[in-house]
């Protein structure tokens, strides 16, 4: 969340910076509000310091020996008041942090400006895009061809959104994700996690999944309300939360392949075909906890180290910095890695590398102990994909299509493919 002591001391800095994102702060109901808490702050202030005084007189009235029934009555008025207006207290702090949960994280001054994706900025470009012979195919007519991608069982077996991957594909996809955990975990210095898939609401609520977007989640029925992760990013950030992280441990460089689950319920009628927007597909997820001085250096790290794999699989790729009308809720900075797609003529979303500051810190209670202080202080928090598995399925079938419909296996892969160079048409 959003520095409570910047809303309270500059609410109209704090609008101005979520105007970029196209969102409007209502300064004046957030202000009648933060003087509301502060009346009953003040309030209970003093009459938990009026009982307190007035106990001290019972206690020497009784010494002496006196009369202290009257005393007595007048202290459980006191009580009574002093309940009215921790109660009070306590029903505007819990508006005031309902608000503060649903407001999205300040900009980055390096963000452009735009209301969406029209305007976000290209800063490189890596890879020319393959000059087809023929007619390239999409992933859905490649793998249906093959016979191991299979829309309609999954169908059958679970609706819409879902693929059923066979045989040497489904070694493909295995082969990708082990291969992007052994670069990050080899060579970029991260540390892999298995983590829990099924998460309690405290966790959506500190990376910001909750509760503003329950509605993209899948909640699951049981004595428990857990929720399955939309992201390794939720568990893997709350490996911090409620700590204070010593300085020298730091940075924390985490990595984890695993399903994710998402609804998608604001892309109904996007990509309804193939692989692109499912509600279950595998990501290879990096996180970053850092010291909040090395974060924006850090983001540039992360986002190399995802670069890193779209380099190796050659596939050709574009780097995009957000604009503020496109960067996600709870991030200041979000770069974008957009992989080619020859049958769509065009890049698309691979991976979002973020650099999420103390917002998500704040919300976790995740902090620091930071040495020139001596106090604990939020931490930074970073995620990317590193990057999405089916996603990278999906251009690796597309850009290293044969005309026969087979597919040669990068070189990169090889490794884990048990030999398998080509995975041929039927």
């Amino acid at each position: 969340m959003i520095d409570p002591k910047l809303l309270r001391s500059a609410p109209e800095e704090v609008a101005h910076n979520l105007a970029r994102r196209g969102y409007r702060l209502d300064v004046l109901a957030l202000q009648a509000l933060e003087d509301k808490r502060r009346h009953w702050q003040i309030e209970s202030d003093r009459l938990r310091a009026a009982r307190n005084s007035h106990a001290k007189a019972v206690g020497q009235a009784r010494g002496r020996g006196e009369e202290i029934a009257p005393l007595t009555r007048a202290g459980e008025e006191f009580a009574e008041q002093l309940t009215i207006a921790d109660n009070e207290l306590f029903l505007v702090q819990a508006a005031l942090e309902r608000w503060q949960l649903e407001l999205p994280n300040l900009l980055h001054e390096s963000v452009p400006a735009g209301s969406d994706e029209t305007a976000n900025v290209e800063v490189a470009r890596q890879g020319t895009p393959r000059a087809f012979e023929f007619e390239p195919r999409d992933h859905v007519a490649l793998g249906e061809a093959l016979g191991q991608l299979d829309f309609e069982a999954a169908g059958r077996i679970s609706g819409a959104r879902f693929t059923v991957i066979r045989g040497a594909l489904a070694r493909l996809q295995r082969a990708l994700a082990q291969f992007m955990l052994d670069l990050h975990t080899s060579e970029h210095g991260y540390t892999e996690i298995y983590p829990p898939y099924l998460v309690a609401a405290p966790a959506l609520i500190g990376t910001g999944q909750l509760p503003k977007f329950e509605q993209d989640l899948f909640a699951v029925r049981g004595e428990q309300p857990f929720y399955l992760i939309p992201t390794a990013e939720v568990p893997l950030t709350n490996l911090v939360r409620e700590q204070i992280v010593e300085a020298a441990s730091l940075p924390l460089k985490l990595v984890a392949h695993t399903p994710c689950f998402r609804s998608e319920a604001g892309a109904a009628g996007r990509d309804t075909r193939g692989m692109i927007r499912q509600h279950q597909f595998d990501k290879v997820e990096l996180v970053q906890i850092v010291r909040p001085a090395d974060s924006y250096a850090a983001l540039e790290a992360l986002r190399g180290h995802a670069e890193q794999v779209l380099q190796r699989l050659e596939l050709p790729y574009r780097t995009v910095l957000l604009c503020g009308g496109d960067v996600g809720f709870a991030s200041a900075k979000t770069y974008d890695l957009e992989v080619w797609l020859p049958s769509q003529g065009k890049y698309r979303e691979i991976s979002s590398c973020s650099n999420c500051e103390a917002f998500q810190a704040r919300r976790m209670q995740a902090r620091w102990r930071n040495p020139e202080s001596g106090r604990p202080e939020p931490l930074h928090t970073l995620n990317g994909s590193g990057v999405a598995v089916g996603r990278a399925l999906v251009a690796v079938l597309e850009n290293y299509q044969n005309e026969d419909g087979s597919i040669r296996v990068p070189a990169v892969l090889l490794p884990y493919m048990g030999g398998v160079a080509r995975i041929g048409a039927r």
